[in-house]
């Protein structure tokens, strides 16, 4: 799976801010990030790449941060793959010989214009070379052939199994090797098995930093996640807390806060406000994180405008439940600025009218008729968002509704005297409009509005609507006002939005109990759409490559039930695939259909026969995405195939390994594990339990000298040692809960429950 960044146009110095979560297969070896000059009418050129090791980000706990330079690109180094071979020592009439069979190779990398390689393998060993046959057009190449050396007394150790692409006019391409020790092979007399072929690093590099260098923060989390009753005592703890409240004794909540430090808050938020989530409490949590925050709070101009961990988990809980309602209002007034790139500018320091050209035939415009009409394009942009927003009331899901109900209400307890009357308004509007719809509006990328970043042009007119949206969300107060005296133009606009947003708000926290459940009820009995969009689809016939012909173009919908199709959004959906038949999603090879971007749905009909659907994605952004989403809804499918055919069966062979039987198992492995964390993931409670408990776990020696404290005040005992002991507090229960997770985790390899490595990479650029 590679994540590909949006482009940065014209500059030696990009700026991305992007982040991407990937799953890996516990498998992995190494990551590369490679920096590309994207080109419009050619293949895009590779500048360098940087790489990291698995073993070297396993040795950073934080993660790599900093800048790293930018290596050379050799063709020699850029290899991928595995080779099938089995080796054997077997004794001769004078030597030992060494025997070596060359089974088959798979997912080699692509050399030729076609998509594929013509491989051949090359055998060296004391002087001596042998090759193999040359498999024509096929990464998934078989050869089945066997060479024999002799070895003698004082021979080298290493045998050299070197994998090549041929061509006819130019040098071959070297696709990578593999080294073995031979007087360790003589021990075992026998080894069979998968190897990862390895790039030629013997050549002289070109000196580090002559190619730049690439800011990067990456971090590899290699969770091992346990079974979900081994977390169920950590759940039914922090839950109770939650349900407790303030009033409850143990105070767990608070001791998170106060211990966990300002660079990990917001991860901790996010992971605990999941968990709560998944538990149907994410407002009650929200709700104590509220009293918390409010009752250490004595100016109401200083409310939730820290780091803490209510205004942590309240961002989170936006993204996680609010971010299919952000989209809903603000992507059409996205889209329409991205669509028109108007100049707009209200600074008169930074007005260029040489940007603008002129009004009419010849008179260019002057610096008042842009800056008003610049008010002017604001004005409509501003309004249709507002307007946008007082509609949404009823689209707004319902946990946010409550959450905010509760948050309106807590303010004006605490704030009741008429000079804060508007203190409970801007508090929801701190989180609504200043931490999440502002954000969105001037980084749209970032909440996947949209696919590529803004030009500069564009990006000044997101800028000043965020600062619109902000100065009505901050209720129009004189302090706002006077930061940028140049926003004034707006100000009638502003002020009229304040008394909308007032209204919008009223509404928005105006839900009862009864019509919180309804809401909910309806909601969970919506299939809701995992991913959507268009694809191309096609059904392979046998013939030819993939031509406009071939293939159609559907809008797809992906849910927890089905893949269904329809001719547009609007239209009626047809069933495409059940979501229990789905037995594979992955990677369909260039050179079948001529195009990198294609996947395809192996799946059983209702008769149980195998099929599969082919289906086109407009770039490796959108494919990464639906084979991910795909991956995900279909995990715990029963069946799931170990091996697929990357290619497509055309004539009387497959194109990727050219084996005839239709019915082969397939020559690579699936990668159903390999995935992208985005926003709309399916809660992973397992996953979020245990990165809680490994949070805990760090700050465990703070947790026993707290409760040492607490003992030795209130007289309340000494901390359990053991599962039979009476636990009365607490804080005792969770040190106690921490420490059989801790001998779980010890025995989970013996253990006959299965538990699955989580390799999550973080990155950002």
């Amino acid at each position: 799976m590679s994540p590909s960044s949006a482009t940065v146009w014209k500059t030696l110095c990009p700026f991305w801010g992007e982040e991407y979560q990937v799953h890996l297969p516990p498998t992995f070896h190494a990551v590369a990030f490679y920096v590309m000059d994207e080109d419009a009418l050619s293949r895009d050129d590779v500048i360098g790449k940087v790489c990291l090791t698995r073993d070297t980000l396993a040795a950073l706990p934080k993660g790599f941060s900093g800048w790293a330079h930018l290596t050379e690109v050799d063709p020699d180094e850029e290899v991928q793959g595995e080779i099938h071979l089995r080796l054997e020592v077997v004794p001769g009439p004078r030597a030992c010989r060494l025997r070596c069979s060359l089974l088959e190779a798979r997912d080699l990398a692509p050399k030729d214009r076609n998509g594929a390689s013509d491989p051949f393998v090359r055998v060296r060993y004391n002087g001596r070379t042998q090759e193999t046959s040359i498999v024509k057009k096929s990464c998934y190449p078989r050869w089945n052939e066997t060479f024999e050396f002799e070895v003698e007394e004082g021979a080298p150790e290493a045998l050299c199994v070197e994998a090549w692409d041929w061509d006819l006019v130019s040098r071959n391409d070297f696709l990578g090797k593999v080294v073995f020790n031979i007087h360790r092979l003589g021990a075992a007399q026998q080894e069979e098995g998968w190897f990862q072929l390895q790039p030629d690093q013997s050549k002289s590099r070109q000196e580090e930093g002559n190619l730049g260098s690439l800011q990067l923060e990456v971090r590899l989390l290699d969770e091992m996640v346990l079974p979900s009753g081994c977390y169920q005592p950590l759940v039914q703890l922090l839950c109770r807390e939650v349900k407790l409240g303030i009033q409850g004794p143990g105070q767990l909540i608070p001791l998170i806060e106060e211990m966990t430090s300002t660079e990990c808050r917001q991860e901790v938020a996010t992971n605990l406000l999941k968990l709560f989530l998944g538990q149907g409490l994410a407002k009650e949590f929200l709700d104590l994180l509220f009293q918390l925050e409010l009752g250490r709070t004595s100016e109401a101009n200083t409310l939730f405008r820290s780091n803490s961990l209510a205004s942590k988990s309240m961002e989170s809980f936006l993204k996680v439940a609010g971010m299919r309602y952000l989209h809903g209002v603000l992507r059409p007034i996205i889209d329409r600025i991205f669509e028109e790139k108007k100049y707009v500018e209200l600074d008169p320091s930074k007005v260029e009218v040489k940007d603008v050209g002129c009004s009419g035939l010849h008179r260019p415009q002057t610096e008042a008729e842009l800056l008003e009409q610049s008010a002017q394009t604001l004005r409509a942009h501003l309004g249709a968002l507002l307007s946008a927003l007082c509609r949404s009331v009823r689209a707004c899901p319902a946990v946010v509704r409550a959450t905010f109900r509760q948050l309106f209400l807590r303010v004006r307890q605490r704030f009741p005297s008429a000079q804060h009357q508007d203190v409970p308004f801007i508090a929801v509007t701190s989180f609504l409009c200043l931490r999440f719809f502002s954000p969105a509006i001037m980084a749209p990328k970032l909440f996947h509005l949209r696919e590529r970043h803004a030009d500069a042009r564009t990006s000044r007119t997101l800028l000043l609507l965020a600062k619109a949206v902000q100065n009505v969300g901050n209720m129009d107060t004189p302090a706002s006002r006077a930061k940028e005296a140049w926003m004034e133009p707006l100000q009638p606009t502003v002020h009229q939005g304040v008394a909308q947003l007032k209204d919008f708000i009223t509404k928005l926290v105006d839900i009862e109990e009864k019509e919180e459940l309804d809401l909910q009820r309806a909601l969970s009995l919506q299939a809701t759409p995992v991913k959507e969009g268009p694809l191309f689809i096609h059904r392979t016939k046998g013939k030819g490559p993939l031509m406009s012909s071939s293939f159609k173009k559907l809008y797809f919908f992906l849910t927890t039930e089905a893949l269904s199709f329809a001719k547009t959004p609007s239209s009626k959906k047809c069933a495409l695939i059940k979501l229990a038949n789905i037995r594979a999603a992955e990677k369909v090879e260039e050179k079948s259909f001529g195009s990198s971007h294609v996947m395809q749905v192996i799946y059983t009909d209702d008769t149980g026969r195998p099929q599969t659907s082919y289906l086109q994605c407009k770039c490796v952004n959108e494919l990464n995405q639906w084979l991910s989403a795909l991956r995900k809804v279909s995990i715990n499918n029963t069946g799931l195939l170990g091996s697929y055919h990357p290619g497509v069966f055309r004539g009387d062979k497959w194109s990727c390994c050219h084996q005839k039987d239709k019915t082969d198992l397939g020559c690579d492995k699936t990668r159903s594990h390999v995935t992208l964390q985005e926003w709309n993931d399916p809660l992973d409670h397992d996953l979020e339990a245990q990165l809680i408990y490994r949070h805990l776990l760090g700050m465990e020696a703070a947790l026993r000298e707290k409760h040492r404290e607490l003992s030795t005040s209130t007289e309340a005992g000494s901390v359990p040692t053991g599962p039979g002991e009476a636990l009365e507090d607490p804080l005792a229960q969770m040190l106690q809960v921490l420490q059989d997770l801790r001998e779980a985790h010890s025995r989970s390899p013996a253990s006959s429950a299965p538990v699955e490595p989580n390799c999550l990479l973080e990155l950002q650029t």
